[in-house]
């Protein structure tokens, strides 16, 4: 009787931590090689593209601050240091 109560116990513990997880890993929509304002991005910014893409996989909005952010991490220092992304302060 003993183990089985153990056995029970652990599966119901497993089951817990499980139901706490996230039910799948946040990955980030990869802009990377996008141009912002085309048909590619549905006439959006890539932030804004990005915003859209979490959402339709995550069901979850990131805020615009997030998504800037993240489009800024994904993008080559080269081409932030050009001028060609502008650079986002906080406010």
């Amino acid at each position: 009787m003993m183990p089985r109560l153990t056995i029970l116990m652990l599966l119901a513990t497993l089951w817990m931590v499980a139901c706490t997880l996230p039910a799948h890993a946040a990955t980030i929509p990869n802009v990377r090689g996008l141009r912002p304002f085309t048909a590619q991005t549905y006439f959006m910014s890539l932030p804004g593209y990005l915003r859209g893409e979490y959402f339709t996989e995550h069901d979850v909005w990131i805020s615009p601050r997030e998504a800037r952010i993240l489009v800024a991490e994904q993008i080559s220092p080269t081409v932030i240091a050009s001028g060609r992304v502008p650079r986002h302060h906080s406010r």
